[in-house]
Protein backbone atom coordinates (compact mmCIF):
# COMPACT_ATOMS: atom_id res chain seq x y z
CA UNK A 1 0.00 0.00 0.00
CA UNK A 2 1.31 3.34 -1.28
CA UNK A 3 1.43 6.08 1.91
CA UNK A 4 -0.25 9.22 0.43
CA UNK A 5 0.54 12.74 1.06
CA UNK A 6 -2.02 15.06 2.19
CA UNK A 7 -0.19 18.60 2.04
CA UNK A 8 -2.79 19.58 4.45
CA UNK A 9 -1.31 17.37 7.32
CA UNK A 10 1.79 17.91 6.08
CA UNK A 11 1.59 21.37 7.08
CA UNK A 12 0.28 21.47 10.67
CA UNK A 13 3.67 18.52 11.44
CA UNK A 14 5.27 20.86 9.72
CA UNK A 15 4.19 24.33 11.97
CA UNK A 16 5.84 23.86 14.89
CA UNK A 17 9.25 22.82 13.63
CA UNK A 18 11.86 24.69 15.33
CA UNK A 19 13.42 27.48 13.92
CA UNK A 20 16.94 26.30 11.98
CA UNK A 21 15.53 22.72 11.20
CA UNK A 22 15.43 21.15 7.83
CA UNK A 23 11.71 19.22 7.87
CA UNK A 24 10.69 16.83 5.12
CA UNK A 25 7.59 14.99 4.82
CA UNK A 26 5.80 13.02 2.12
CA UNK A 27 6.68 10.43 -0.44
CA UNK A 28 9.99 9.62 -1.23
CA UNK A 29 9.43 7.64 -4.62
CA UNK A 30 9.48 8.24 -8.39
CA UNK A 31 6.40 10.49 -9.43
CA UNK A 32 6.52 11.73 -5.65
CA UNK A 33 5.68 15.11 -3.81
CA UNK A 34 7.22 16.18 -0.49
CA UNK A 35 6.60 19.46 1.40
CA UNK A 36 9.57 20.82 3.64
CA UNK A 37 9.76 23.50 5.97
CA UNK A 38 12.99 25.72 6.65
CA UNK A 39 14.16 28.75 8.21
CA UNK A 40 11.95 32.15 6.34
CA UNK A 41 14.68 33.69 3.98
CA UNK A 42 16.46 30.72 3.40
CA UNK A 43 16.90 29.94 -0.04
CA UNK A 44 16.64 25.38 -1.36
CA UNK A 45 18.15 23.87 -3.87
CA UNK A 46 17.11 20.24 -5.59
CA UNK A 47 20.28 19.57 -7.73
CA UNK A 48 20.81 22.34 -9.40
CA UNK A 49 16.99 23.40 -9.50
CA UNK A 50 16.43 26.50 -7.06
CA UNK A 51 13.23 25.69 -5.12
CA UNK A 52 11.14 28.46 -3.99
CA UNK A 53 10.23 29.02 -0.68
CA UNK A 54 7.12 30.62 0.90
CA UNK A 55 7.53 33.65 3.77
CA UNK A 56 6.81 31.14 6.56
CA UNK A 57 9.85 28.78 5.23
CA UNK A 58 7.55 26.47 3.67
CA UNK A 59 8.36 24.53 0.14
CA UNK A 60 7.32 21.83 -2.25
CA UNK A 61 9.53 19.36 -4.10
CA UNK A 62 8.98 16.67 -6.87
CA UNK A 63 10.38 13.96 -8.24
CA UNK A 64 9.65 12.73 -11.84
CA UNK A 65 9.37 8.93 -13.32
CA UNK A 66 12.63 8.52 -13.86
CA UNK A 67 14.04 10.32 -11.12
CA UNK A 68 17.55 8.94 -9.83
CA UNK A 69 18.22 6.59 -6.46
CA UNK A 70 19.80 9.63 -5.22
CA UNK A 71 19.22 13.49 -5.10
CA UNK A 72 21.13 16.29 -3.12
CA UNK A 73 18.94 18.97 -1.32
CA UNK A 74 21.06 21.77 -0.09
CA UNK A 75 19.65 24.95 1.95
CA UNK A 76 21.23 28.25 2.75
CA UNK A 77 20.42 29.82 5.71
CA UNK A 78 19.10 33.47 5.53
CA UNK A 79 22.27 36.31 6.14
CA UNK A 80 24.84 33.42 5.34
CA UNK A 81 26.14 30.70 7.12
CA UNK A 82 26.96 27.06 6.41
CA UNK A 83 24.61 25.72 3.96
CA UNK A 84 22.75 22.53 5.02
CA UNK A 85 22.62 19.44 2.73
CA UNK A 86 20.99 16.31 2.54
CA UNK A 87 21.09 13.25 0.45
CA UNK A 88 17.53 12.51 -0.19
CA UNK A 89 17.07 8.57 -1.31
CA UNK A 90 13.97 8.30 -4.45
CA UNK A 91 12.48 4.18 -4.49
CA UNK A 92 12.35 3.09 -7.60
CA UNK A 93 9.08 1.49 -9.36
CA UNK A 94 8.09 -0.74 -12.09
CA UNK A 95 5.54 0.55 -14.57
CA UNK A 96 3.16 -0.77 -17.13
CA UNK A 97 2.83 -1.25 -20.62
CA UNK A 98 -0.24 -0.01 -22.07
CA UNK A 99 -1.41 -0.46 -25.57
CA UNK A 100 -4.08 1.73 -27.78
CA UNK A 101 -4.77 0.75 -30.79
CA UNK A 102 -7.45 2.28 -33.46
CA UNK A 103 -6.26 6.23 -32.94
CA UNK A 104 -6.57 8.02 -36.14
CA UNK A 105 -3.11 7.48 -37.87
CA UNK A 106 -2.38 11.69 -38.04
CA UNK A 107 -3.01 11.70 -33.87
CA UNK A 108 -0.31 9.17 -33.45
CA UNK A 109 1.40 10.32 -36.64
CA UNK A 110 0.85 14.07 -36.59
CA UNK A 111 1.64 15.94 -40.42
CA UNK A 112 4.54 18.83 -40.70
CA UNK A 113 1.38 21.82 -40.61
CA UNK A 114 0.17 19.82 -37.23
CA UNK A 115 3.84 20.08 -36.15
CA UNK A 116 3.98 23.60 -35.99
CA UNK A 117 0.44 24.00 -34.31
CA UNK A 118 1.36 20.97 -31.85
CA UNK A 119 4.58 22.91 -30.45
CA UNK A 120 2.84 26.64 -30.22
CA UNK A 121 0.43 24.48 -27.85
CA UNK A 122 3.37 22.79 -25.95
CA UNK A 123 4.23 25.80 -25.71
CA UNK A 124 1.17 27.23 -23.26
CA UNK A 125 1.50 24.45 -21.42
CA UNK A 126 5.48 24.35 -20.11
CA UNK A 127 4.72 28.81 -19.77
CA UNK A 128 2.34 27.93 -16.91
CA UNK A 129 4.28 25.34 -15.14
CA UNK A 130 7.77 27.44 -15.57
CA UNK A 131 5.92 29.80 -13.30
CA UNK A 132 5.97 29.70 -9.36
CA UNK A 133 2.88 31.56 -7.29
CA UNK A 134 3.89 32.52 -4.15
CA UNK A 135 0.89 31.09 -2.31
CA UNK A 136 0.96 28.20 -1.13
CA UNK A 137 -2.83 27.53 -2.14
CA UNK A 138 -3.21 23.94 -2.14
CA UNK A 139 -2.41 23.61 1.28
CA UNK A 140 -6.34 22.43 1.89
CA UNK A 141 -5.31 19.40 0.30
CA UNK A 142 -6.24 17.01 -2.60
CA UNK A 143 -9.07 15.12 -4.12
CA UNK A 144 -10.07 13.34 -6.98
CA UNK A 145 -11.17 15.38 -9.77
CA UNK A 146 -14.04 12.53 -11.46
CA UNK A 147 -15.53 9.64 -10.54
CA UNK A 148 -14.96 6.62 -13.05
CA UNK A 149 -12.74 3.63 -14.03
CA UNK A 150 -9.20 4.29 -14.30
CA UNK A 151 -8.04 3.50 -17.82
CA UNK A 152 -4.57 4.61 -17.59
CA UNK A 153 -2.31 5.15 -14.99
CA UNK A 154 1.19 7.25 -14.39
CA UNK A 155 4.17 6.15 -15.59
CA UNK A 156 3.05 3.40 -18.20
CA UNK A 157 4.67 2.74 -21.16
CA UNK A 158 2.67 3.90 -24.14
CA UNK A 159 2.05 1.66 -27.56
CA UNK A 160 -0.23 3.15 -29.71
CA UNK A 161 -0.83 1.54 -32.55
CA UNK A 162 1.73 -0.61 -32.26
CA UNK A 163 4.26 2.29 -31.80
CA UNK A 164 6.25 3.43 -28.81
CA UNK A 165 5.60 6.52 -27.35
CA UNK A 166 6.81 8.84 -24.03
CA UNK A 167 5.73 7.38 -20.88
CA UNK A 168 1.90 8.29 -19.80
CA UNK A 169 2.48 11.24 -17.62
CA UNK A 170 -0.84 10.92 -15.98
CA UNK A 171 -4.26 9.24 -14.74
CA UNK A 172 -7.09 8.48 -17.23
CA UNK A 173 -10.14 8.07 -15.95
CA UNK A 174 -13.26 6.73 -18.01
CA UNK A 175 -16.67 7.78 -17.78
CA UNK A 176 -19.89 9.17 -19.79
CA UNK A 177 -19.50 12.90 -21.51
CA UNK A 178 -20.66 15.23 -19.17
CA UNK A 179 -19.42 13.95 -16.08
CA UNK A 180 -18.05 16.51 -13.94
CA UNK A 181 -14.55 17.47 -13.66
CA UNK A 182 -13.67 19.54 -10.57
CA UNK A 183 -10.38 21.09 -9.18
CA UNK A 184 -8.16 18.67 -6.86
CA UNK A 185 -7.09 21.29 -5.06
CA UNK A 186 -7.29 25.10 -4.62
CA UNK A 187 -5.69 27.13 -7.15
CA UNK A 188 -5.94 30.15 -9.98
CA UNK A 189 -7.11 28.90 -13.55
CA UNK A 190 -3.97 29.58 -15.46
CA UNK A 191 -5.42 28.34 -18.98
CA UNK A 192 -8.28 27.53 -20.45
CA UNK A 193 -7.94 26.07 -24.19
CA UNK A 194 -10.94 25.55 -26.64
CA UNK A 195 -9.22 22.89 -28.54
CA UNK A 196 -5.31 21.30 -28.72
CA UNK A 197 -4.25 18.91 -31.48
CA UNK A 198 -3.97 16.31 -28.77
CA UNK A 199 -5.20 17.61 -25.44
CA UNK A 200 -8.32 18.76 -27.10
CA UNK A 201 -10.46 21.04 -24.29
CA UNK A 202 -8.02 21.67 -21.80
CA UNK A 203 -8.17 23.25 -18.68
CA UNK A 204 -4.86 24.29 -16.29
CA UNK A 205 -4.60 25.41 -12.57
CA UNK A 206 -1.82 27.01 -10.66
CA UNK A 207 -1.84 25.65 -6.97
CA UNK A 208 1.31 27.57 -6.24
CA UNK A 209 5.01 27.24 -5.39
CA UNK A 210 5.82 25.57 -9.05
CA UNK A 211 2.45 23.00 -8.43
CA UNK A 212 0.39 22.89 -11.56
CA UNK A 213 -3.05 20.39 -12.73
CA UNK A 214 -3.79 19.68 -16.31
CA UNK A 215 -7.44 18.44 -17.00
CA UNK A 216 -7.70 17.73 -20.49
CA UNK A 217 -10.01 16.12 -23.12
CA UNK A 218 -12.61 18.05 -21.80
CA UNK A 219 -16.39 18.14 -23.54
CA UNK A 220 -16.83 21.37 -21.96
CA UNK A 221 -14.75 24.05 -19.92
CA UNK A 222 -16.51 25.97 -16.92
CA UNK A 223 -14.19 28.52 -15.68
CA UNK A 224 -11.97 31.68 -16.80
CA UNK A 225 -8.32 32.04 -16.97
CA UNK A 226 -7.60 34.67 -13.83
CA UNK A 227 -10.52 32.70 -11.99
CA UNK A 228 -9.57 31.50 -8.19
CA UNK A 229 -11.31 28.08 -8.04
CA UNK A 230 -11.66 25.89 -4.44
CA UNK A 231 -11.05 22.51 -4.21
CA UNK A 232 -14.15 20.26 -5.95
CA UNK A 233 -15.78 23.26 -7.19
CA UNK A 234 -16.74 22.32 -11.09
CA UNK A 235 -14.65 23.35 -13.89
CA UNK A 236 -15.34 21.23 -16.99
CA UNK A 237 -16.88 18.17 -18.66
CA UNK A 238 -15.56 14.74 -19.05
CA UNK A 239 -15.10 14.50 -23.00
CA UNK A 240 -13.44 12.70 -25.98
CA UNK A 241 -11.72 15.99 -27.53
CA UNK A 242 -8.12 15.88 -28.98
CA UNK A 243 -6.96 12.30 -29.12
CA UNK A 244 -8.69 10.25 -27.37
CA UNK A 245 -10.60 6.66 -28.43
CA UNK A 246 -12.92 6.93 -25.77
CA UNK A 247 -14.78 9.46 -23.20
CA UNK A 248 -12.05 10.03 -20.82
CA UNK A 249 -10.45 12.38 -18.28
CA UNK A 250 -6.46 13.42 -18.65
CA UNK A 251 -4.79 14.66 -15.53
CA UNK A 252 -1.81 15.57 -14.69
CA UNK A 253 0.33 16.81 -12.08
CA UNK A 254 3.82 18.90 -12.00
CA UNK A 255 6.19 20.49 -10.00
CA UNK A 256 7.32 23.00 -12.66
CA UNK A 257 8.25 20.51 -15.66
CA UNK A 258 8.21 17.24 -13.34
CA UNK A 259 5.38 15.22 -14.00
CA UNK A 260 4.41 13.39 -10.43
CA UNK A 261 1.83 10.72 -9.96
CA UNK A 262 -1.30 12.50 -9.03
CA UNK A 263 -2.47 8.71 -6.74
CA UNK A 264 0.29 9.84 -4.26
CA UNK A 265 -1.52 12.86 -3.58
CA UNK A 266 -5.00 11.33 -3.41
CA UNK A 267 -5.02 7.69 -2.49
CA UNK A 268 -7.32 5.32 -3.68
CA UNK A 269 -10.14 6.38 -6.64
CA UNK A 270 -13.84 7.30 -4.56
CA UNK A 271 -16.39 4.02 -5.39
Amino acid sequence: MRRVLSLAVAALLLADAPAGALDLTGDFVQGGLVAGRTQPGAQVRLGDRRVPVAPDGRFIIGFGRDAPATLRLTVQPPGGGAPQSRTLSIAGRTYKVQRIDGLPKRKVTPLAPDMKRIRRERKLITDVRAKAGPEALFSSGFQWPAKGRISGVFGSQRILNGEPRRPHNGIDVAAPPGTPVRAMADGLVALVHPGMFFAGKTVMLDHGLGLTSVYIHLRETSVAEGELVLKGQQIGEIGMTGRATGPHLHWGVSWFNTHLDPALLVGDPPG
